[in-house]
Order: C-alpha cells, then structure tokens, then sequence
C-alpha cells in the first residue's frame, strides 16, 4: 500500500512528535525533512554541493536538533538549488510501499501534494517559543525573538513558502496535550484510510 502524509508547520508547533506518532500507530516510515535541511546546514562549504552529496550518516549527527542547526536549516532552505536537490529524494520516500509520513514546512504544497492526508501542525509564536526554550535554554525573549524571524524568513522565501496546503486540515497545539493531538490526527488518518 502506498499512502502519504504530509504533516507541515511552523518550528516547534508539534508536527514532529504527531509525525513520528503516526508513523509508529499506522506502522508507516517517518522521516524529518527538516533534518535534511539542518544536515545540509551543518556541512561546511557549498551547501548545494553538501545536499547533493547528503549521506545517512550526516542525518545521523548528534547536533542537528541544535538552535543554530535550525537557524542554518532556514537559511540553506532558501536556496532553491539545495531545495531542488532535496525534492526528489524526498518524493521517493513519500511513495513508498507501505506508507509514509513526512514532516517539514511544504510537504503539502510542494513535495507532496497529492498526499492522501494533509495536516497543517501549528501553535503561537509565544507557545513555540516556550517549548523550544524548554528545550534548548538560554534567553527565553531571544528565543522568541528567534522563532518569529524564523517565521518570517520560512513563510516569506520565494521559493516553497511554508503556507498549509488549500485541502490540508489545521491542528493548532497552543492547548492540546501532546495526546490530545496526536488523537485528532490519528482519527483524521483514520478516516481517509477507510
């Protein structure tokens, strides 16, 4: 069986933790799209070569889940050759037999878009922050102050703006348990699967 999810939104709203929820309840392979960026992110030199050349190993790196891993990620994403280089792999994860769940900013737009379940994970700009400060530490204003420039430079790049899908379903966390969220999309899921 072939069937996809796209899950998108902003950094920190939860569309990881529901990604990787779904893929473990529906026993589909799950994979972290922005990881592929922050990798790219994290190589030294070109980072149109460095996408061209990803390898599992750069997935596997122990600082990818980082603030300045992110904050590199956002910047690398917006070249569209990197992104060119990145789609195809991403394209033939998300067809695979068996199903596949893949989280990012437009997988719903741009690298899946005739997925069979569409979410779009979101949450305040305060509430990201905080969870991400939870996370990582540090100033929790600068982490905010952080999270909105990243916002802007992900939902304003030419090229696969982060923007849900026209036919995607929106999940917003600002109030939801991490249960609780992973139920109302399990149950979308569900639905579509018949």
């Amino acid at each position: 069986m072939i069937f996809t999810i796209a899950v998108d939104g902003p950094a920190a709203a939860g569309k990881g933790t529901i990604s990787r929820a779904l893929a473990e309840a529906f026993g589909f392979a799950h994979l972290d799209t922005g990881l592929l960026y922050r990798a790219v992110g994290a190589k030294a030199g070109d980072p149109v070569a460095a996408a061209r050349s990803l390898s599992p190993e750069d997935l596997a790196r122990d600082d990818l889940r980082s603030m300045a891993a992110g904050q590199a990620a956002s910047v690398v994403a917006a070249i569209p050759e990197v992104r060119a280089a990145l789609v195809a792999f991403q394209q033939d994860f998300a067809r695979r037999e068996g199903g596949a769940v893949l989280d990012g900013r437009d997988i719903g737009t741009v690298i899946c878009p005739g997925a069979e379940v569409k979410l779009f994970v979101t949450a305040s700009a305060e509430v990201r922050a905080h969870r991400r400060w939870l996370e990582v530490g540090g100033d929790e204003a600068q982490v905010l102050a952080e999270v909105k420039a990243r916002d802007e430079r992900d939902m304003n790049r030419a090229d696969a703006p982060l923007k849900p899908a026209a036919d995607s379903i929106l999940i917003d966390t600002s109030t939801l348990s991490i249960d609780e969220a992973v139920a109302q999309a399990a149950a979308i899921v569900r639905r579509r699967l018949g």
